[in-house]
């Protein structure tokens, strides 16, 4: 009898200890993105953005992107996994064209900022993974 009740008593503190570590581990992936979300979600509520600032959230979503090891298709562009890949597309008024950050990229950050440094920005949205990471950084240009 008194093994049974020590082994309902041991299995059971086994039981606890796991939910809590469950809990504890979700409650920092929540932090983790919580964090990862404020580094871009400040831009939302500036009223203004130039393109030094374009430059800044594309290279932290390629750095982004590179240190997860988001794979790339045949064209270069990385391919979004549902989980933790970011993407930012830059809509241009003065041709009425939307550019995705592999282009500007490619085409040389030193140039966008050199013909679009003065330019002023807004970021017009903001999707989100299914787990509440950011997906995708829609930014335009003020007209």
């Amino acid at each position: 009898m008194k093994k049974i009740v020590i082994s309902i008593l041991v299995l059971s503190t086994i039981a606890i200890i796991i939910i809590y570590m469950n809990i504890l581990e979700k409650q920092a992936q929540l932090k983790e993105i919580k964090f990862f979300n404020a580094e871009y979600e400040l831009y939302r509520n500036k009223e203004v953005l130039y393109g030094t600032d374009i430059v800044t959230i594309i290279n932290k979503a390629i750095n982004s992107n590179e240190k997860n090891g988001i794979p790339k298709n045949e064209k270069g562009y990385y391919i979004d996994n549902e989980n933790n890949s970011i993407k930012v597309d830059v809509y241009m008024s003065i041709n009425k064209s939307t550019y995705e950050m592999e282009t500007i990229s490619k085409v040389g950050i030193t140039n966008f900022i050199a013909n679009f440094n003065l330019t002023q920005f807004k970021c017009s949205g903001i999707e989100y993974h299914k787990n509440g990471r950011i997906s995708k950084i829609h930014i335009e240009e003020k007209e």
